[in-house]
């Protein structure tokens, strides 16, 4: 009987392995049927033709290790396995399609919409992968059901777009994807939920080896087909967490809001999208629309290299988590607000250095 931890490690060094050893097979795949992503000086900043179906085998390798090492449960004497793994494999299927119908000849924002209001009603609606309380967020508990569903649909959409909408540097996107999975997965690993501490760390393993070709300077990007699985498996994972159940936590979690917590790991992603969301429903545009007003190009315009903008935000997103960390123990609200609070501060760094110099 293979330990739990072990379990855990092997998932991830199994879906390494595999985008490890493949991705320079797809590369020259992809090349060979001029599957590229082109260059476009107004809002894209490579100046090269390159691989766009990275997604491809951040999928089958996430998909490959999940599925290999899952750890079922023996009651009776019999393999119980999690009836949540059916609907987890059924959307990343649509969704991987989707994306990867996307990333080769184009999809339109509405049947992507589309996609992921028949994904979010399987998850919430069939799958009951739903929030059902705010867990004391501003002082509120249980959620009428019709809340829950429309909560958890926002929740689900935002989410699972938001790794699409900052997928615009070499290595952001997987980057990001990496340390919100390890930060999911130690988290109930403690939490000794290991059907989603595996699904966490198999996407890891598949990121931590994509961005060996996707840092700067990338030679693979993931398209939609790769962002929208990481979104949807983070998705997946937060309202999984939020939603766990209290008592049976350990004493190490039982002070750190779970919402919260949630929250500060998906708190570059989150904001960004939010932040770019209202500024183009503002403007009168498509929320969807692309653009350059992202929070790395900001980066990039006060001078910082790719690599540097990158490591910057990896950075700003460890340090919330761990401010989340430190607040365990505060009252929901109070931890929220210190968290947004100091994201907030931190994010208007760049526009002050901006305009200080212009």
């Amino acid at each position: 009987m293979i330990g739990e931890e072990k379990i855990l490690l092997i998932g991830f060094i199994t879906s390494f392995l595999v985008v490890l050893l493949a991705t320079p097979a797809l590369i020259r795949v992809a090349e060979k049927k001029r599957l590229y992503d082109e260059p476009n000086e107004k809002r894209k900043l490579h100046k090269t033709s390159i691989p766009s179906v990275g997604g491809i085998i951040i999928f089958a390798a996430t998909l490959f290790a999940y599925a290999l090492w899952f750890p079922a449960d023996i009651q009776g004497g019999q393999t119980v396995i999690n009836s949540d793994l059916k609907y987890v494999v059924a959307t990343l299927l649509i969704l991987f399609f989707v994306g990867i119908k996307d990333d080769i000849i184009g999809t339109s924002p509405v049947k992507k919409l589309v996609a992921h209001f028949v994904v979010g009603l399987i998850l919430v609606t069939m799958a009951d992968i739903r929030l059902t309380s705010m867990h004391g967020l501003f002082g509120i508990q249980t959620l009428p059901e019709w809340a829950s569903v429309f909560l958890s649909l926002f929740t689900y959409i935002v989410i699972s777009n938001s790794f699409n909408l900052i997928d615009g540097v070499d290595g952001l996107a997987a980057g990001t994807g990496l340390i919100t999975c390890v930060a999911f997965g130690i988290w109930f690993f403690l939490a000794g939920e290991l059907t989603y501490a595996s699904l966490a760390f198999s996407l890891a393993g598949a990121l931590l080896a994509f961005l060996i070709f996707n840092f700067y300077p990338a030679k693979i990007f993931m398209g939609d087909s790769g962002a929208l699985i990481i979104g949807l498996i983070v998705s997946i994972l937060a309202i999984k967490l939020i939603e766990f159940p209290s008592n049976h936590l350990s004493p190490d979690l039982m002070g750190l809001s779970k919402p919260v917590f949630a929250i500060a790991v998906l708190i570059y992603p989150l904001f960004d999208t939010l932040r770019i969301f209202i500024n183009r429903t503002v403007k009168g545009q498509s929320p969807f629309s692309p653009d350059n007003k992202h929070m790395h190009h900001r980066l990039l315009k006060i001078g910082l290299s790719q690599r540097q903008a990158v490591l910057t935000i990896y950075v700003v997103n460890i340090s919330i988590i761990s401010l989340a960390i430190f607040t365990m123990g505060m009252e929901a609200s109070t931890a929220l607000y210190i968290v947004c609070g100091v994201a907030i501060v931190i994010a208007q760094i760049p526009f002050f250095i901006k305009k200080k110099f212009d």
